[in-house]
């Protein structure tokens, strides 16, 4: 993939290549689907030694796998030419994956998944508040049902039954990637692959400051790599090589499956139930994200060029 490029100048890719990007963007969504189920393994109780030890592994697997496809000059121009914009992503994605560890302690998987499949069109009402792009009436009704469905997932909170922490850190998490699909959308120039790397960085920094201690177990380090480094970081790999071969709208449809995949590992391997409000939703949220999918597939049967029109939300 040519890394320095923005999405406008990339040539169209053969059959064979759309292929590879179909299965390379299913494979990233899978990959991302087992994080839950990866961090309720960790049982070192400090949530920012894990937030240290996953943004760690997640970044130097990031550096390996961008020095191995652009060498270091390459990598080198990659950060340079984020700017501030990049800078904004790369905070954003540091806020998100440091509020996902510490809310696997406060709620379950599902309410944080499910929570996120709004993302897209919570990115439409920020656009359309800060900038005054365009919203369809389909659009707005999608995001009505985004908001009603989050509203009925927060409420188990209110009545006591799940923690307010748990809920506020998973709307702020659909928050903030909702803020970086906006920024990733407004300047071509951002590239996922360096900015969420330096938001691994800036993760790991912070949670240095905050920890009690770095030691874990022997047990836990193996759990926390494949939570940094396979989890987020070849998740991360995998989809930004892939949604650069498909269109958008596509890549959006599979990424569908790390919200519908990630609460039933949970539940196989933990046997973790959620609440009848997070299902009732959640389920609320995802109809009308897939509503939201179907619509841009009518309105564009096939999009002319492929890429990412915005943050994926591996957490």
């Amino acid at each position: 993939m040519a890394s320095a490029q923005p999405a406008s100048t990339l040539s169209t890719p053969s059959p064979r290549e759309e292929r590879v990007g179909f299965l390379l963007v299913f494979l990233s969504a899978l990959t991302w689907s087992f994080g839950g189920a990866i961090g309720r393994f960790v049982e070192n109780a400090d949530a920012w030694t894990t937030v240290f030890w996953r943004s760690a592994w997640a970044a130097a697997f990031l550096i390996g796998f961008m020095l191995l496809r652009d060498g270091g000059r390459g990598v080198a121009g990659l950060f340079r030419s984020m700017g501030v914009p990049g800078l904004a992503v790369a905070l954003c994605f540091a806020a998100a994956s440091t509020a996902f560890v510490v809310a696997l302690s406060h709620t379950t998987v599902a309410n944080i998944l499910l929570m996120q499949a709004g993302v897209p069109l919570l990115a439409a009402l920020l656009a359309f508040l800060l900038f005054g792009e365009r919203v369809s009436r389909s659009t707005w009704a999608a995001i009505a049902a985004v908001i009603i469905g989050v509203a009925i997932m927060v409420s188990d909170s209110l009545d006591g039954d799940v923690s307010p922490i748990g809920d506020g850190l998973a709307v702020l998490i659909a928050v903030v990637f909702s803020i970086a699909t906006v920024i990733t959308r407004r300047f071509a120039h951002v590239r996922m692959t360096p900015a969420t790397c330096l938001g691994t960085v800036i993760a790991a920094v912070f949670a240095f400051t905050q920890a009690g201690s770095l030691a874990v177990s022997g047990s836990d380090m193996g759990f926390l790599f494949a939570f940094g480094a396979l989890n987020l970081g070849l998740g991360l790999a995998l989809f930004a090589t892939g949604a650069r071969l498909i269109p958008a709208a596509y890549a959006a449809l599979l990424g569908t499956f790390e919200t519908l995949l990630g609460p039933v590992w949970v539940w196989l391997i933990h046997g973790e139930l959620p609440s009848s409000r997070t299902i009732l939703g959640g389920s609320v949220v995802f109809a009308a994200l897939l509503v939201h999918i179907g619509m841009e597939f009518r309105r564009q049967s096939r999009p002319a060029k492929p890429g990412v029109t915005g943050m994926p939300a591996p957490n």
